[in-house]
């Protein structure tokens, strides 16, 4: 195919001249929230016995839970008789808040005689809302509606979205009540069941640091995969590139499957053209199966090897062959993640499984171009192979006008360079990744790699709770999304809250043992560690990411103000000579926060300045 000549002003005239429906970010507002739906059980023949008495205890009801809410950074916007709708922020809170509604109602009742009692039914759902005033609308608010007239009485329902999101921070079971029809919804609803028993918390699993940096799990998940990557079978080396984008896919297909545990990527891709013992494999990364595989392509022919293989015993439990063209490809990588769903006696989740439909309509040259944007994404960091991305992802954008991945790609690679300092028009960029994103989102709002992107936006302009939002969605909708959990754990050191943050990164590196940029998740472990005042664990481990990757300027001058803080003056001056070194141009403490301005959080400050940045100085690093 002959390339077009492409740059930045050509995609932005791709959008102006209207080829492309668009979103407008001013034309209405939206926002992330969860919605949580209450309403008394048989009210009206509560009132139909008793009208004044019902409305008496329903205002002691109503007292009980509106202070709950608020407890819980709530807010009601909607009431009627019986029923109230809150949002809040976090699925944690709303459903914290839920549990404790309940318990206090139950509690309430035994005082009361039975003609008095109450009993409220909760449904909540996380979704994207639009805000219009003090009013929400949507049909994330339909939908945690119709959860409540699901639950039982004294009952909580939430849909997978919410489960997803808060099953590994709160003790408490799930009854899966399967696909649920609900009322003027397109889509069934996965329901799940809160069950107010709290569980047993099993012993925390932590992350334990060996030579090579690995996590070393308490136990092997039972679906857990490593997909290592795809060889290269043509006989022109330059397809590399579309072995990889293969690979990518299937990667992100598997992570889609319910209760699976996939390897990272970039952990995947340290095994590239290297022998590997399957077995050691399997014991270094913690997993218990390997998917590995071949990838040649003719012209407009492509040929999939895939072999499924035990990692315990080396046995081979599964192997096929797809013979499809450009255009299919997206069908045989369905084809394969479904007879690797069945060989493992498991169940896809269908509503964010891969969309072939969607696919299809893609131009197959717009999605090679993509390949090409992300395999120069993924590649060592440089001014040079940012640009070498941008170039494919515009292209493939000019070839298919509909592409969703294009603009993901547009997009991330414009906040690489405004996070980097390598944005000529910082503002400029900005708009237009908001901009990109807004219109993939509409087209596909179940898509991670966007909200991702939208997180990292949110995160570089200093708008920390709703890039914590973003992150949290992407999890939801990705739970071996590594980047995701550090980005998340990172934000939330940000927000000053250190222990729930490390969790976060634990699991990340737990997803990404051998990251090539394991330095990062190390250095925001150990600031964490450091901040909640474990100061030899954070020098340890801050220590360990300058050892993992010592070019990272910022690294040092955090080693410089943890090591002047705990009196190590002669340690902390070399580590901030260092930093000097590589970026003489943050020469105070201003110079830093305008470069990192998501490092001037109150309450990340309010940890930070009586420790790290009074090590600083104490290191003769000044304020102006």
């Amino acid at each position: 195919m002959a390339e077009k000549p492409s740059d930045l002003a050509s995609v932005r005239s791709i959008l102006r001249v209207g080829e492309v429906p668009r979103v407008e970010a001013h034309s209405v507002e939206r926002k992330l929230a969860a919605i949580f739906a209450a309403d008394v059980e048989g009210y009206s023949s509560l009132m139909g016995r008793d009208e004044v008495g019902t409305l008496r205890t329903l205002t002691a009801y109503r007292a009980i839970i509106d202070r709950l809410i608020a407890s819980h950074r709530g807010r009601i916007f909607s009431t009627a008789g019986d029923s109230l709708v809150a949002d809040f922020a976090s699925a944690v809170d709303a459903v914290q808040c839920a549990v404790e509604v309940q318990d206090a109602i139950a509690k309430e009742n035994v005082d009361r005689p039975a003609g008095e009692q109450m009993r409220f039914r909760i449904g909540i759902h996380v979704g994207d809302i639009m805000v219009q005033g003090d009013n929400l609308f949507g049909d994330a608010v339909n939908i945690a509606a119709r959860l409540e007239a699901l639950a039982e009485p004294d009952g909580i329902c939430v849909s997978r979205v919410v489960r997803d999101q808060i099953r590994d921070k709160l003790p408490y079971a799930f009854e899966d009540m399967g696909e649920q029809q609900v009322k003027n919804i397109a889509r069934p609803v996965r329901v799940y069941s809160v069950s107010l028993a709290a569980l047993k918390p099993s012993p925390p699993t932590g992350v334990a640091s060996d030579a090579g940096g690995l996590a070393t799990p308490a136990t092997v998940p039972r679906l857990s995969i490593g997909v290592l990557p795809f060889a290269n079978l043509s006989n022109d080396p330059e397809q590399e590139y579309f072995a990889d984008g293969i690979t990518d896919d299937l990667t992100t297909d598997l992570s889609r499957i319910s209760g699976s545990f996939v390897i990272a990527r970039n952990t995947a891709f340290t095994y590239k053209s290297k022998p590997v013992d399957v077995k050691q494999l399997g014991r270094e990364l913690g997993v218990r199966y390997v998917l590995e595989g071949s990838v040649r392509r003719t012209g407009d022919r492509v040929r999939v090897n895939v072999q499924l293989i035990d990692g315990e015993t080396g046995a081979h439990l599964w192997a096929d062959r797809f013979e499809t063209d450009n255009a299919d490809i997206a069908e045989a990588q369905d084809a394969i993640t479904g007879r690797l769903a069945q060989t493992l006696n498991l169940e896809l989740v269908e509503a964010i499984g891969r969309r072939i439909e969607q696919e299809r309509v893609v131009d197959p040259d717009s999605r090679d171009l993509v390949m090409r944007g992300w395999a120069w994404y993924y590649r060592p960091m440089s001014v040079g192979t940012v640009e070498e991305a941008q170039r494919a992802f515009e292209r493939a954008l000019e070839v298919d006008a509909r592409s969703i991945d294009a603009r993901i790609g547009i997009a991330s690679v414009l906040i690489r360079k405004v996070a980097e300092g390598w944005s000529t028009s910082r503002r400029e960029d900005e708009l237009l990744a908001e901009k990109l994103l807004l219109e993939a989102l509409e087209r596909d709002t179940n898509r991670p790699s966007a909200h991702y992107a939208f997180g990292m936006l949110r995160r570089v302009q200093n708008r920390l709770d709703e890039a914590r939002m973003e992150f949290e969605t992407t999890i939801a909708l990705d739970r071996n999304h590594a980047r995701a959990f550090f980005r998340l754990g990172q934000t939330l050191n940000f927000l000053g809250q250190m222990e729930a943050g490390i969790s976060y990164i634990e699991k990340s590196i737990r997803l990404n043992p051998r990251d090539p940029n394991i330095a990062r998740p190390y250095a925001i472990l150990g600031i964490g560690h450091f901040l909640l005042g474990r100061v030899d664990q954070g020098i340890d481990l801050l220590r360990q990411a300058r050892v993992a990757n010592p070019r990272f300027w910022w690294l040092h001058l955090l080693l410089a103000g943890a090591l002047g803080f705990k009196g190590d003056v002669d340690g902390a001056r070399g580590a901030l000579a260092e930093a000097m070194r590589l970026k003489p141009e943050v020469n105070s403490l201003a110079q830093w926060h305008a470069q990192m301005p998501w490092g001037t959080n109150p309450r990340y400050m309010r940890l930070a300045e009586p420790t790290l940045y009074a090590g600083l100085r104490r290191a003769g690093f000044p304020d102006e």
